[in-house]
């Protein structure tokens, strides 16, 4: 089978979507089928993948705009690589490839059928924004494509509603966003909706050996980077550094439960909101109990997941979010959102949900979950082998194969 993927992050962006694509066209290559990726041009080395090839298209930068002139690019290059290397089915990847119902029409008349894998939506991102700057977090209208997000979302959504009504088949990335999706992007009565959870790299993020001297030694190196006595908990929070994914909140979550634990949190992620946070720590009384890394290779992240003793996410909005799902299969429980799609994978028995927005429900939840040592091993255990079972990159493949013949025989 040729399958070609329209994504607009794909190594050496490496964002949730970028993550996902690069996984999945892998796994879907090494089973034997042919892939083609079609994303935006960039910088930097593109990793080899046996079996996937990767094209490059013109786009312009320009806030939201970028998904119209990238997805009629790739619709473009489509045409072309199909002229020459018959395409089975296009997966496009949204809401980053904006296709009006004519440019979906042609692709279904002209190329292949269309399977539309939804990570979210333009009307979410808007909401998570607009419940950030309502709790406080900090820059939220300072960011251009924030900004464009929040006046033109609106606008941006009538795309995500061509996907719906014109693809073969939806594929929501969680439960969350199918009800989205049925609830304000007017989703027909009689389509093929299929919820389908992201797998992470499950031979990457694994869990720390306990009898294994490597890594009680790299524990103890990441340990001394960060300067930690011998009882001081080491809690870890990854994600961009942007105002909807609530380090504002978690900082000041953290100051509240600093008083009563001996603790100390690194967070992880590129961004413009750094020196604000910094400054937040700063004014909280924290600074000497934070460190803000800029960035950090997949390998490094991987360590970090094993050394901490607890993962934090506080997103105002996500499609699904893999960070929870890195954690649990690094074998470190996770405290989230009880919000959203964040449920769907995290509950009690994996780590601890908080209420959204509130600083004192995520301040008990981190003291409660870092209260017995037990508890945290035994909830990291649980949460390896829910990924195991539930989330699996080998899952994606075979789900997303039978996918596309389903679609194929429409």
């Amino acid at each position: 089978m040729h399958i070609a993927m329209i994504s607009g992050e794909y190594p050496p962006r490496w964002g949730g979507m970028g993550s996902t694509v690069f996984h999945l066209s892998s796994k879907l290559a090494a089973m034997g089928h042919r892939i083609t990726v079609i994303t935006r041009s960039s910088k930097g080395a593109i990793p080899h993948l046996e079996g996937v090839r990767i094209i490059q298209v013109p786009w312009l930068k320009i806030p939201l705009e970028f998904t119209r002139s990238y997805g009629k690019a790739a619709l473009k290059e489509l045409a072309r690589l199909h002229a020459d290397e018959p395409v089975d089915v296009v997966h496009l990847h949204c809401p980053m490839a904006s296709w009006s119902s004519k440019q979906f029409e042609r692709c279904r008349r002209e190329i292949a059928p269309v399977v539309s894998s939804m990570h979210g939506t333009w009307l979410g991102e808007r909401d998570g924004l607009t419940l950030a700057a309502s709790f406080g977090e900090p820059a939220v209208w300072s960011n251009p494509n924030d900004i464009a997000i929040r006046f033109m979302a609106g606008r941006y959504a009538r795309f995500e509603k061509s996907a719906i009504q014109n693809s073969a088949v939806i594929v929501p990335n969680s439960r969350a966003t199918k009800s989205d999706l049925e609830s304000r992007y007017d989703a027909p009565s009689d389509w093929d909706c299929e919820v389908i959870h992201w797998g992470v790299d499950t031979s990457m993020f694994v869990p720390m050996h306990l009898d294994s001297e490597e890594d009680a030694h790299k524990k103890n190196e990441i340990r001394s980077k960060y300067g930690l006595g011998p009882d001081t908990l080491l809690l870890l929070a990854v994600g961009r550094l942007a105002a909807r994914k609530g380090h504002g909140l978690l900082l000041r979550a953290f100051a509240m439960s600093a008083e009563t634990t001996d603790s100390h949190l690194v967070i992880i992620g590129r961004g413009s909101l750094w020196r604000k946070l910094n400054r937040l720590a700063a004014k909280l009384g924290i600074s000497h109990r934070v460190t803000i890394e800029s960035g950090m290779g997949f390998e490094q992240i991987s360590e970090m997941y094993r050394a901490s003793d607890l993962v934090i996410y506080p997103s105002y909005y996500e499609g699904q979010g893999l960070i929870p799902l890195e954690a649990m299969s690094s074998g470190t429980p996770v405290v989230t959102v009880g919000h959203g799609p964040l449920p769907e994978m995290v509950d009690d028995s994996v780590g601890g949900l908080f209420e959204i927005g509130s600083v004192e429900s995520l301040s008990q939840a981190i003291c409660s979950e870092v209260s017995s040592t037990e508890s945290l091993l035994k909830k990291g255990g649980e949460g390896r082998k829910r990924v195991l079972e539930s989330f699996t990159l080998d899952g994606n493949a075979e789900h997303f194969l039978a996918v596309y013949r389903r679609a194929m025989s429409q």
